[in-house]
């Protein structure tokens, strides 16, 4: 993705932790007003039943259907407008009760390309991944893992806000150069999943990391902690973290 383009909406899960970690990204990094975010308020599992269970997506407008489940006449508004690109920003959330291999794999699939029908960032378990380092760097950040007892149990937001360096969401990655580390060890992170141990791209193929995660999943009932949101930096321009 060029770092160009005019104007750019991004769909993302939760209208809190989701919204404030990617405000702070883009204001960060001096990109914020060609961004637009608007939260989508449940999970990526009820996008698909809207969009790809009894529907073929390729005849649904997302755009369209964001604007009918929006109450805000206002906001409704948001919708008409002509966007360069669409991200979509959710949780794997594999103990929802919806979670699907097979969905998540289709939506992948199909979310591929920004300026296209839109790009899929999907972060494991959950956003607060990003928030999982007890340091700035934090070397125990790449064998870090979440179960799916945690995940049923509800404890794994609560096990974040322990291990967090600050123990306060504001407090962390404050300034370009602590997000540049932590996105660049998600990078670093999602190429150790990939086997790939001299990277020639700046960013690992996000349906590998998919694959890996679900086998692990489906294997060890458990996920590598991983925000793939944070990739969307490098996609939009790789020299904002150099």
């Amino acid at each position: 993705m060029a770092g160009n383009k005019s104007k750019i909406l991004v769909l993302v899960e939760g209208a809190k932790t989701d919204v404030r970690l990617m405000e702070h990204l883009l204001n960060i990094y001096g990109i914020s007003e060609k961004h637009t975010i608007v939260p989508y308020y449940t999970n990526i599992y009820t996008l698909y039943n809207e969009m790809f269970r009894d529907n073929n997506p390729d005849e649904i407008d997302l755009r369209q259907l964001l604007k009918e489940r929006e109450q805000d006449p206002e906001k409704k508004l948001i919708f008409d407008e002509n966007y360069s690109d669409i991200l979509l920003i959710f949780d794997l959330d594999p103990h929802a009760p919806d979670f699907s291999a097979d969905k998540i794999r289709e939506m992948s699939e199909y979310f591929n390309e920004s300026s296209d029908m839109g790009k899929l960032y999907i972060n494991y378990p959950m956003v607060e991944a990003f928030y999982h380092m007890n340091s700035i760097p934090d070397m125990e950040y790449y064998s870090r893992y979440a179960t799916i007892e945690e995940l049923q149990a509800k404890e794994y937001k609560q096990r974040v806000n322990r291990e967090n360096r600050n123990h306060d969401y504001s407090k962390f990655a404050v300034d370009k150069a602590e997000c540049n580390i932590v996105i660049r060890q998600n990078i670093d992170k999602g190429f150790l999943l990939c086997g790939i141990d001299d990277p020639q791209v700046p960013l690992p193929d996000s349906a590998e990391i998919l694959s890996v995660q679900l086998d692990t999943i489906e294997k060890e009932q458990r996920m590598a902690v991983l925000c793939t949101c944070a990739f969307y930096i490098v996609d939009y321009n790789p020299k904002l973290i150099e």
